[in-house]
């Protein structure tokens, strides 16, 4: 494909409450763009506040795709995600509209950028199960050391908690006999699909990151995300992506009565702080990114100029 007919696409990652969404809405309504989400919880109905959804008046007009439109019991996964944000590319580079990828799931925007395809995966429901069952017996550590001595270089990438992926990996193994890292290596394209700028977001001083996500944390409890996290607790057993999501696994305790209210509190700002730490590691290894930090102000400004060099040197 000739460099200029590539579609153009501009990502906005980085880790939890770095202020993605203002400074997209921002740029869309500038740029005349619009959003695509790549946050892999808030495509779901109903969980507003733990997975720190844009509201409406967040939204300020600009269109959100992928945003709001499944139910808490659907799947989702990266394979998902590509195939519907793909087609909503090609259609607003057609449209003469610029589309913003935003969010914090880099497995989501990185496998957008380089083009990964993936391959229908091989099902089989009684395996899951069956890894479903000894995982809830033998907890995440076993899963991931399973993985790790099965596929080590996919299991690296992996967090131990992250237990729909750990057990997706293993599933592929056992139905297919193929590493999930061998599969992705195969899925790279000779050569990326789009023209793309990847802007990144976060703080010099890792302090103040903290701050951020502890002030959101106190928010979100302000903002009732106690009655989500019941609902996802309730809902436990068919809601199987959002009780393991951080925002509401930290309540189960409270829930059972074993934890109080404040402990699962600072049990969820820890988890955010680990999760930001991960999305930082990841962003950086796997993205060729323009970092923009929050201490040295005038951020959509920055932004805005890199956006609009991108686009003067993609003009066509």
């Amino acid at each position: 494909m000739d460099a200029l007919s590539k579609p153009r696409v501009v990502a906005i990652g980085g880790p939890t409450a770095t202020g993605k969404t203002a400074l997209s809405v921002a740029l869309a309504k500038a740029l005349g763009g619009e959003i695509i989400n790549a946050d892999s919880m808030q495509v779901y109905k109903n969980l507003d506040v733990g997975t720190a959804k844009p509201s409406v008046e967040e939204r300020q007009g600009i269109p959100h795709h992928l945003l709001d439109f499944l139910t808490p019991e659907a799947p989702y996964s990266v394979a998902d995600f590509t195939a519907a944000a793909a087609p909503l590319i090609e259609t607003l580079n057609a449209q003469n509209r610029l589309p913003f990828v935003v969010g914090g799931t880099g497995l989501y925007i990185t496998s957008l950028l380089k083009g990964v395809a993936f391959e229908a995966q091989s099902a089989d429901p009684a395996i899951r199960e069956q890894l479903r069952r000894e995982a809830e017996t033998t907890g995440p550590a076993a899963m991931h050391a399973k993985l790790q001595a099965l596929d080590p270089d996919y299991a690296a990438k992996v967090h131990p908690n992250n237990q729909v992926r750990v057990l997706r990996a293993l599933e592929a193994i056992a139905v297919t006999g193929q590493k999930m890292s061998d599969q992705q290596k195969a899925a790279l394209p000779a050569e990326t699909p789009y023209r793309s700028l990847c802007l990144c977001l976060t703080c010099r001083d890792r302090t103040l990151l903290y701050q951020r996500i502890d002030t959101r944390c106190d928010r979100m409890m302000q903002s009732g995300i106690l009655e989500e996290a019941k609902l996802v607790y309730d809902h436990r057993d068919t809601y199987r992506t959002a009780a393991q999501a951080i925002g509401y696994k930290e309540f189960f305790p409270y829930f059972e009565g074993t934890a109080d209210l404040e402990s699962c509190l600072a049990h969820l700002k820890q988890a955010s702080r680990n999760y930001a730490k991960r999305q930082l590691t990841w962003f950086r290894r796997q993205t060729d990114a323009v970092w923009l930090y929050l201490e040295d102000g005038n951020l959509e400004q920055q932004a805005a100029e890199q956006t609009e060099a991108f686009l003067a040197e993609n003009n066509a």
